[in-house]
């Protein structure tokens, strides 16, 4: 721990404790504008940290030293010195988000009965215009390990002519962009798309299955999802994670049914569009090949992983697009959830920034909402407005 971190501990240690918005019309889409950074009234958060943390399944604030901690073991693996992010109106280095999950950490014990102290140690910065917030889960789909008639859908693992090259090292322009390709005689060629991988069959024969599902929609919701459980014949479960994609963009389909008139576009959710294939069989194909970006998956006995490489933790760990909001970020989360079985419920407290995903850009925030029944009505419905607070530890000029 350097030397910053001990001197907030000095502050804490002789500070004195003090005991301690409005709706907004729903979004269905994130706006164009920028993210901008407004600095925050540390009463407006006390207020939201008010409601408490129940709907998060956290009893305490103890309860998230695990979380915590995984999110410190991905921004120790950077060059603390370097930009995490930098925007007009902040710019932080690795090091300080480092150094904000450590004085975190630090101070759980302390929270429950004063959460005020959090404004002694940290900087709460607004997020405007408000976030676009939605939901992603962990599915369960039926499976086989080897071919069979009954499950004739295969999920591939990453293809060895994946190549994948950081541009960033051709040029600083293109800092933080990533190709990925395929050689075809020798040149340079977008991977295979969507309609190719599964209606061409190109991987087939390649020793590429890891596994083999029942259901094509719920593989397609699968690659959506990023990772899922398989349900074995014999009983047995194994966590099936995001490995890697074929670099080309994701489409949403809730958006293309809304584009051809099946859907109206404030009934897209998860389960209209499941309906929806469901009742049209015959347009399924034609439809998925809407969305040419593909996933491909490893099996593993833990999960499931966000993009840090750790394990995700439900209502507490959110996806978020890293140029804007960088990995391992803590902020403060004010968001109404769809109602479940005639149930309203909020999340008002704190997440953790540990993943991204195909979909998420600019002011759009991917909540992750664990596994099972209400877990996945709640990812399918949730598409609305949030407040967010990024928290940031105090500059030595403070």
């Amino acid at each position: 721990m350097n030397t910053r971190v001990y001197y907030y501990l000095i502050i804490f240690v002789s500070a004195a404790f003090v005991w301690a918005c409005s709706p907004r019309p729903p979004v269905l889409e994130p706006e164009p504008e920028p993210v901008f950074y407004l600095k925050a009234d540390p009463d407006q958060v006390l207020e939201v940290l008010s409601k408490g943390l129940e709907n998060q399944g956290i009893k305490n604030w103890i309860q998230l030293q695990e979380p915590i901690e995984r999110s410190l073991v991905y921004i120790r693996s950077r060059d603390s010195q370097a930009e995490a992010v930098c925007l007009p109106e902040l710019c932080l280095k690795w090091r300080d988000i480092e150094e904000t999950l450590e004085i975190f950490l630090l101070l759980l014990p302390d929270i429950d009965r004063n959460p005020r102290v959090l404004t002694y140690f940290f900087d709460f910065y607004a997020i405007d215009p408000d976030i676009l917030l939605t939901g992603y889960y962990e599915p369960l789909l039926d499976a086989s390990r080897h071919p069979h008639p009954e499950y004739p859908y295969p999920v591939y693992s990453v293809p060895d002519d994946l190549m994948t090259v950081d541009l960033g090292r051709f040029h600083s322009r293109w800092q933080g962009q990533t190709l990925i390709y395929r050689l075809n005689n020798g040149r340079i060629e977008p991977y295979h798309d969507r309609m190719t991988i599964d209606q061409e069959k190109v991987l087939r024969g390649r020793d590429l299955e890891i596994a083999w599902v029942r259901d094509p929609v719920d593989l397609f919701f699968l690659h959506i999802q990023g990772s899922g459980r398989l349900r074995y014949p014999d009983g047995n479960f194994e966590h099936v994670l995001y490995a890697g994609r074929n670099g080309l963009p994701y489409v949403a389909l809730g958006r293309v049914l809304a584009g051809k008139g099946f859907l109206e576009p404030e009934e897209v959710s998860m389960q209209s569009i499941r309906r929806f294939l469901k009742d049209n069989p015959h347009l399924m194909d034609y439809l998925f090949t809407y969305n040419p970006s593909y996933i491909f998956f490893t099996l593993a006995d833990h999960g499931p992983k966000g993009s840090i490489g750790q394990i995700l933790t439900p209502y507490v760990s959110v996806a978020a697009d890293p140029s804007f909001i960088p990995w391992g970020s803590v902020m403060i989360l004010d968001a109404v959830l769809p109602e479940y079985q005639g149930n309203s419920s909020s999340v008002s407290g704190p997440v953790l920034v540990q993943d991204t995903g195909g979909a998420i850009k600019g002011r759009h925030l991917d909540l992750f909402c664990g596994f099972g029944e209400r877990s996945e009505f709640l990812a399918g419905k949730m598409k609305d407005r949030a407040n967010v607070y990024l928290m940031v530890i105090k500059n030595d000029q403070d």
